[in-house]
C-alpha cells in the first residue's frame, strides 16, 4: 500500500514564521515586501492545510496559539538550517561546523576536561562545541533525550540511573599528594604516617576517587584532619596553593599543578586511581569529534 505524504507549503510557513518572529503583520510585510492582504490570505491557507488555528488577536497584535507556538519552534529550526545551508555554500570549501554537545560531570577536574576536549579543536572539519556542566544524574537525563552527544565522568554509568547508555573508558591516572613546598618538606619525612592529624583538602564524598582515598587512609592507619571538601577541583587547588592543607592530584596533572600552583609532591597514594569515562547512548561511538576526543584521551592516559 502506497504511503500518502502530506505536503507542506514552506512559503506559507515562512510568512507565519516572519509574523511571529517580527512581532507584527506590518513588520512582516516590510521584511517580505508583500502586502498585508497577501500574507493574511496565505496564513489562512496554512491554517486550513494544517487544520489548526495558529494565530489569535491580543488587543491589536497577533500572537501564536499553543499549536502556533509549536509550529513556530519547528519553523524556526527549519529556517535556521536553511540559513546555515546558505552560509555553508557561501564559504565553500569549508563545511558547516560539526556540532558537539558535551556534558561535563561537576566532579571532573577542569584541567582534565580541557585536555580531553582540546584535540577536537584540531580536527580539519570546523567544530562548534557546547559544554554543559552539572551532576551526572542531570547530564544523563539530557543524554537520554539526545540533548548531549557525550558525557565526561569519573565513574561509569550505573543501573540505578535507569538510562540505557554505554561507558567508554578513557583511561586512569594514579594519584599523588601535593602541598606547598614548606608544608611538603615537613610531611615527606615519615610519609605516610606524617599525614596523621594534618589538615587535608579533599573532593566531596560523592566522587569515585574520594572513596578510594578514604580507603587508602584506612589502609595506612592515618587519620588526617579534613578541613574542607570541594566539588570544584580548581577551588580545592586554590586552597592548597594558599597552604591550608595537602591535597590529592591526578598524576597526569602533577606537572601542571607544580607550575600553575607551586605545589610539590609529598608522596604517592598507592593503588588509588582516578578514572575517566565518556558516556554515550551508542555502543560504538560514531560522532567524528567524539571519536577524536576519546582516541586522544586514551593516548594521554597511556603515557607513563
Amino acid at each position: 500500500m502506497m504511503t500518502i505524504i502530506r505536503r507542506l507549503n514552506y512559503q506559507h510557513l515562512l510568512y507565519f514564521w516572519s509574523v511571529v518572529r517580527t512581532g507584527s503583520l506590518t513588520r512582516a510585510c516590510e521584511e517580505l515586501a508583500l502586502s498585508a492582504p497577501t500574507i493574511s490570505s496565505q496564513l489562512r491557507t496554512l491554517e486550513a492545510r494544517l487544520g489548526e488555528k495558529l494565530l489569535t488577536k491580543s488587543g491589536r497584535t497577533l500572537v501564536p496559539t499553543e499549536v502556533g507556538r509549536m509550529v513556530y519552534s519547528y519553523a524556526d529550526e527549519i529556517f535556521s538550517l536553511g540559513q546555515d545551508l546558505m552560509e555553508a555554500l557561501e564559504h565553500r570549501p569549508s563545511a558547516r561546523p560539526l556540532r558537539l554537545m558535551v556534558g561535563i560531570d561537576d566532579v571532573v577536574p577542569k584541567e582534565i576536561a580541557y585536555r580531553i576536549l582540546e584535540p577536537v579543536m584540531q580536527l580539519k572539519q570546523p567544530v562548534r562545541m557546547v559544554c554543559r556542566e552539572g551532576t551526572l544524574e542531570r547530564l544523563m537525563a539530557q543524554l537520554a533525550i539526545h540533548e548531549l552527544d557525550v558525557v565526561l565522568s569519573d565513574a561509569p554509568v550505573t543501573p540505578s540511573l535507569n538510562i540505557r547508555a554505554y561507558s567508554h573508558p578513557l583511561g586512569s591516572s594514579g594519584a599523588c599528594w601535593m602541598a606547598t613546598q614548606a608544608l611538603a618538606r615537613t610531611l615527606r619525612r615519615g610519609f605516610p604516617k606524617s599525614l596523621d592529624g594534618v589538615p587535608v583538602l579533599l573532593p566531596t564524598d560523592d566522587t569515585a576517587i574520594r572513596r578510594s582515598l578514604d580507603q587508602w587512609f584506612e589502609r595506612q592507619h592515618v587519620r588526617p584532619l579534613v578541613i574542607a571538601e570541594f566539588e570544584d577541583y580548581a577551588m580545592l587547588c586554590e586552597f592548597a596553593r594558599a597552604g591550608h592543607g595537602f591535597a590529592p592530584v591526578p598524576r597526569v596533572l602533577e606537572e601542571h599543578f607544580r607550575r600553575q600552583y607551586g605545589l610539590v609532591r609529598i608522596g604517592m597514594a598507592q593503588n588509588v586511581k582516578a578514572e575517566f569515562y565518556a558516556i554515550s547512548v551508542e555502543r560504538k561511538i560514531k560522532h567524528p569529534a567524539v571519536v577524536a576526543m576519546t582516541g586522544s584521551a586514551r593516548a594521554m592516559f597511556a603515557k607513563p
